[in-house]
């Protein structure tokens, strides 16, 4: 069965990581997010793709080029104005030949057990929608299931509280009907051509979509920054972490670590896993790296630093005497001495985070900060729960961060010094 990945959309709500990169690429422990919903894929046989790309789509073509690479054959579909779900799927009429194709949203993270269980209902003359149960609804198009198969989905419906509801998870099997549905639908409250409407009206019409059920653990939908740690935790559980490193004596390495060609990890450091450290980083003497963590490509993790579930991409340095905890750091940073990352509030209570100009509920007690690529700090800064600091920002020495940083914004907390002398 072909499958559509859908992978054109600009992530703004995962800003600001996706302000130099397509959400789909951002890397978790050696590979980006997309091929890791690629493997899930081909261990289900399902080898021909077609990639709908969009903005900054010349990422994704470079790094996976026809797919040989991969295993897979991969064709490409460029949906050249972002209008929704439908109006990708659309853009890839002319790919399709079979009567049953797989569409997968390329923003998850979706185990193969997920696939498998969606392959396995193909052969019912029903399209198949996939569910989920979440505890926030509001984010989802939430479905409704009479005598086994769906009779409404209503579109991120307005919840003022934690309800489980079953949502649709992002991976459908249709029939080439679709694409005559799709040019029936207008432009939803969101100005989107969504899916989901068109499954409403043909379901309305006579048409019949089965759910299938998909375990939540087996599942993610990464749609903002905390959710980057979300996945982080489930790539390295599931995956086959092996050590090909150079580690000195006196390194302590506790638990699954996967530890990538020519890095080098110093004496003294102790390693606790899951973790993952891509090639040529260097990492001690005398660190501490946590559960839950990832570490780029060519990043230097210096003397007396301690790193915990938390995702780093590749060129950064965090030299010595920092604590980065709960956080998601980009590309060719560089932080000064005493760099720390607070995780928890004072208060106990859960960390907000400001998305799209609107703040949120991470709904986790511990969240660090969320950092752009080519950010650089000085000594002694401090970064408070939830801030986003955009790419190419700088902070000034002995500053305390309690608000986002905007991209390129220099912080800068100088004191005049006045000169006296002392009493006698």
């Amino acid at each position: 069965m072909k499958a559509i990945v859908l992978a054109a959309g600009q992530g703004k709500r995962l800003r600001p990581f996706t302000h130099t990169r397509p959400k789909h690429m951002i890397p978790i422990a050696g590979r980006p997010l997309l091929e890791h919903l690629l493997t899930s894929l081909r261990e289900n046989e399902v080898k021909e793709v077609v990639l709908v790309v969009g903005y900054l789509g010349e990422q994704i073509r470079n790094f996976l080029g026809d797919g040989s690479d991969f295993g897979m054959k991969i064709e490409y579909a460029t949906q050249n104005s972002i209008e929704g779900t439908a109006s990708a799927i659309k853009a890839t009429k002319e790919y399709v030949s079979d009567d049953k194709f797989l569409v997968v949203n390329g923003d998850l993270f979706v185990s193969s057990k997920a696939i498998r269980e969606v392959l396995s209902q193909r052969c019912s003359d029903e399209m198949l929608v996939s569910v989920v149960p979440v505890i926030f609804p509001e984010r989802y198009g939430v479905v409704e299931i009479k005598d086994e198969v769906i009779k409404n989905i209503i579109e991120k419906p307005s919840s003022e509280k934690k309800v489980r509801k079953l949502v649709n998870a992002g991976i459908y099997v249709f029939g080439k009907d679709v694409f005559r549905w799709i040019n029936r639908i207008s432009r939803s409250n969101r100005h989107e051509y969504e899916i989901t409407a068109t499954i409403q009206s043909m379901i309305d019409n006579g048409f019949t979509f089965k759910p299938v059920v998909i375990e939540p653990n087996h599942w993610l939908d990464i749609g903002r920054p905390w959710d980057l740690l979300r996945a982080l935790e489930k790539i390295l559980t599931k995956e086959n972490l092996k050590n090909n490193g150079d580690v000195e004596e006196g390194v302590v390495l506790s638990g699954p670590i996967g530890i990538a060609k020519d890095t080098r990890i110093r004496s003294g450091t102790y390693v606790e896993g899951p973790v993952y450290i891509d090639s040529e980083s260097d990492i001690g003497p005398n660190c501490y790296i946590r559960p839950y963590t990832s570490i780029g490509s060519r990043c230097r993790i210096g003397n007396a630093c301690e790193v915990k579930n938390s995702l780093l991409f590749e060129d950064t340095h965090i030299a010595h005497l920092s604590y980065i905890g709960d956080s998601v750091i980009g590309a060719n940073c560089n932080f000064g001495a005493g760099t720390i990352t607070a995780n928890l509030r004072l208060d106990d209570a859960t960390v907000k985070v400001r998305v799209k100009n609107t703040l949120e509920d991470s709904g986790m007690r511990k969240v660090g900060a969320f950092i752009g690529d080519r950010v650089k700090t000085a000594i002694n800064v401090n970064l408070m729960p939830g801030v986003k600091i955009g790419s190419g920002a700088w902070i000034g020495p002995n500053t305390s961060i309690y608000r986002d940083v905007a991209p390129g914004e220099f912080i800068l907390g100088k004191q005049d010094i006045v000169s006296k002398r002392v009493p006698k």
